[in-house]
């Protein structure tokens, strides 16, 4: 009883390895970097956690089926633009469709996409006002 007690508490951090974070992507990115992130995620089902602060293509991580957004995250979205520093409507629209229509129409209607400058959304909204599940506590 002692092996197998000791066993399930040898596993028990390898559980939280196999979740998946947005820290190494936080700082964002094009577009190409994320998309294979995600497509993997969605295959493996494995759960994707989002923590800490995440903007500009950070966000698109959403897309993730089994995404969760930790309350104290903090999301900031822009227009997309590929590095001409012009956005571009055909990006934005690849990073809406990353997002549920709560968030999709939100940010449209308030014009987040519009220009470079970095609009805030909390992770306590992400999960209140938009639908997004809240991570369990590790």
């Amino acid at each position: 009883m002692k092996y197998v007690f000791a066993t399930i508490l040898l596993l028990i951090p390898s559980l939280a390895i196999a979740e998946g974070t947005s820290v190494p992507y936080n700082m964002g990115g094009p577009h190409a970097v994320f998309d294979p992130v995600i497509a993997q995620y969605n295959r493996s089902g494995e759960r994707f956690r989002i923590e800490g602060q995440c903007k500009s293509s950070c966000p698109m991580l959403l897309g993730i089926r089994n995404v969760c957004v930790n309350r104290t995250a903090s999301f900031l979205f822009h227009g997309a633009n590929d590095n001409s520093r012009i956005v571009r409507p055909w990006l934005n629209e690849h990073l809406l469709s990353h997002f549920n229509n709560k968030l999709r129409s939100y940010l449209v209607s308030n014009h987040y996409l519009e220009t470079l400058e970095f609009h805030p959304i909390s992770g306590s909204d992400m999960i209140q006002k938009f639908g997004y599940p809240e991570c369990p506590n590790i």
